[in-house]
């Protein structure tokens, strides 16, 4: 580490820097094969032994850099041996499923593309089957709009239908000179109110003398008479009877709470 910060550097007498030349070409590429730490991307059962390994185990594996491509995609070996019996494992990358595809010394315990079958490829016919099916599904969405959309056209034409018949009727009322008509409504208001203007009069009829003044009943003078003598009276009783103020401090007695907690006095012989 020392002899890189020296200023200076050792060059032996039959040094030629002439001799030294020069080649220019493509950077030297790494191993084919490298070690590397890795963990296990799937659960997987050895086939020699049968033994579990699960999910994130980590190996010392060999990695490898394969000649095939997913569109540029560089695809890549692993080899890991088994914990038990010590069988050697091989797994590579599946960048066109986002996944890894086991080979050969392991099975996988879960393989996802069989629930929803990502990795099959699909024929021309079911392909075509698939689109017709999606465009039928999108007609019959269209032509659920189409009926919501005509519904709401007839209710709306149904309510300007019956805006124009109210204003029908309510021009019908109009007479040829332009005067409104009276509905039965307002005839039966005017009837009850003729009524009851005449009971209110044959009521002022009976209760009035010839001269025009209103007739009172005997009981009503009388009443009022007994109620204003009776109202003074009974203040000035309430005034006479009531005792005059005093100021006096009284003296406040304890209650006696033996008998209630049970206690028994003693009584005096003399």
């Amino acid at each position: 580490m020392s002899e890189r910060k020296v200023l200076q550097k050792y060059y032996p007498p039959d040094f030629d820097p002439a001799a030294i030349t020069r080649t220019r070409g493509p950077k030297p590429v790494g191993p084919k094969v490298q070690t590397v730490r890795l963990m296990a991307p799937f659960s997987m059962k050895c086939t020699s032994c049968g033994e579990y390994i699960y999910k994130g185990r980590k190996f010392n594996a060999r990695k490898e850099t394969t000649d095939e491509k997913y569109y540029s995609i560089a695809i890549f070996r692993f080899y890991i041996r088994c914990t038990r019996c010590s069988g050697e494992i091989t797994f590579k990358t599946d960048p066109k499923n986002m996944d890894y595809e086991c080979e050969k010394g392991a099975k996988r315990n879960f393989e996802p593309w069989r629930l929803g079958g990502g990795a099959k490829e699909e024929s021309k016919e079911e392909r075509l089957d698939r689109l017709e099916a999606e465009e039928a599904e999108k007609d019959a969405m269209g032509e659920l709009e189409g009926k919501m959309v005509d519904a709401k056209r007839e209710m709306q034409i149904a309510d300007a239908l019956d805006e124009i018949r109210t204003r029908n009727a309510r021009n019908e009322r109009v007479g040829k000179d332009g005067e409104v008509e009276v509905g039965a409504k307002e005839e039966r208001d005017m009837e009850r109110e003729a009524v009851e203007k005449e009971i209110e009069e044959a009521a002022r009829r009976a209760f009035t003398t010839e001269t025009g003044e209103r007739v009172r009943r005997i009981g009503e003078e009388a009443d009022a008479e007994v109620d204003i003598s009776g109202k003074l009276e009974v203040r000035i009783v309430d005034a006479e009877l009531m005792p005059p103020p005093s100021f006096k401090r009284g003296i406040k007695r304890k209650k006696d709470f033996s008998a209630a907690l049970g206690i028994k006095k003693k009584v005096a012989l003399v």
